[in-house]
């Protein structure tokens, strides 16, 4: 350890050089990890608040809640021990003060164990009302205001407002079945309460049976399977991973890189304390220290620069600090650390006292 301070404290802009690379490759790592997270979650976070165990679809849907055509009558189709809520989806767009905004509205029954808990108001019970997330309302929106989803004139009462959260990165509104086909097919359409049409069952537990004669062909998948086949959140998931692992090789070829040719520039170095009677694996130590060290500070700075950039990132900016997944991160990058520098080990080990001292 004294040989690889003392060395260090001598070489101090080779590596202070070193310390910086490894700062912005860590920093780049813990910015793509905090993204990633942040975008997966304003994905999945409404569905994750459901605290569900099993989504139900038509068959043929391909596991896209969209593209499944059920109806309220389906429910008796589905058997489980707890309980089970219908659910509706309709992509839209309202108009704020001051632009217009995507929201997803969820139709489902007043007491769906689905639910969110609400901060301010109440759940919807009358027709033509419903229920929004808090980052709806922070752009502008309260108890009260009446708000047209889509195109149609229809409008729609805000008697509630509950936590944030998002689907599909967008805000999330909750109404009642009825209500929600209204806003799809049209403020005059009617159909027998049976025949309302809905796009999946959610059950709170796993589903025990279903009717194999049922109409449409009904399919049941665990909800992380759900999640993982949303449109497009596997992909940018796999993206984002995909740059973050990139990075981990090019921390372990840039340290590789350095310590390869700091180590030629030793040589004669290494060929006097060779002749000295120092041992290789004493030279190798102080190499695999070397790069511990410079690998910790290095991390340690890049992780603090990035847990105070997410203090001052805009809100709009999806970004989520999952402590554990960077400290695992922060290990990983120590270790390719580490790896990198057992490239020189070689020259070290053939390194000739006498053509050293000599050459």
């Amino acid at each position: 350890m004294f040989l690889a301070l003392k060395e260090m404290n001598y070489s101090k802009l080779k590596y202070t050089l070193i310390v910086g690379i490894i700062v912005l490759i860590s920093y780049a790592v813990f910015m793509l990890s905090g993204l990633a997270n942040g975008l997966a979650n304003e994905f999945k976070q409404v569905i994750v608040d459901w605290n569900s165990e099993t989504i139900v679809l038509s068959e043929d849907s391909n596991k896209n809640l969209a593209a499944s055509q059920l109806s309220l009558k389906n429910l008796k189709d589905v058997s489980t021990d707890s309980s089970k809520a219908p659910l509706s989806i309709y992509s839209g767009a309202v108009d704020s003060q001051k632009e217009k905004l995507d929201v997803t509205l969820f139709g489902t029954t007043s007491n769906a164990f689905l639910l969110p808990k609400l901060t301010k108001g109440n759940i919807f019970k009358q027709k033509n009302e419903m229920i929004i997330s808090q980052n709806l309302a922070d752009k502008g929106f309260s108890i009260g205001d009446k708000i047209k989803i889509g195109s149609d004139d229809m409008s729609m009462k805000v008697v509630g407002i509950f936590p944030e959260t998002f689907y599909t990165v967008t805000p999330v509104i909750y109404a009642s079945v009825e209500d929600t086909a209204k806003i799809k097919y049209g403020k005059d359409f009617s159909i027998n309460p049976e025949e309302l049409p809905v796009n999946a069952i959610v059950t709170k537990k796993n589903v025990t049976s279903i009717n194999k004669d049922s109409k449409p062909q009904l399919k049941h998948l665990a909800t992380a399977d759900f999640i993982e086949n949303l449109p497009g959140y596997s992909a940018q998931n796999l993206t984002l991973n995909a740059m973050i692992y990139f990075l981990f090789f090019i921390v372990t070829a840039i340290i590789g890189i350095f310590m390869y040719v700091m180590t030629l520039q030793k040589t004669s170095i290494f060929g006097v304390m060779k002749a000295q009677g120092i041992s290789n694996s004493f030279i190798i130590q102080s190499i695999i220290k070397q790069s511990f060290m410079i690998g910790l500070l290095g991390i340690a700075i890049g992780f603090g620069l990035a847990y105070g950039t997410s203090f001052i990132l805009p809100g709009a900016m999806p970004f989520n600090v999952a402590m554990t997944l960077w400290l695992i991160y922060s290990l990983i990058l120590l270790v390719v650390t580490i790896l990198g520098s057992l490239f020189s080990i070689g020259t070290v080990t053939k390194v000739d006292p006498m053509k050293a001292i000599g050459g």
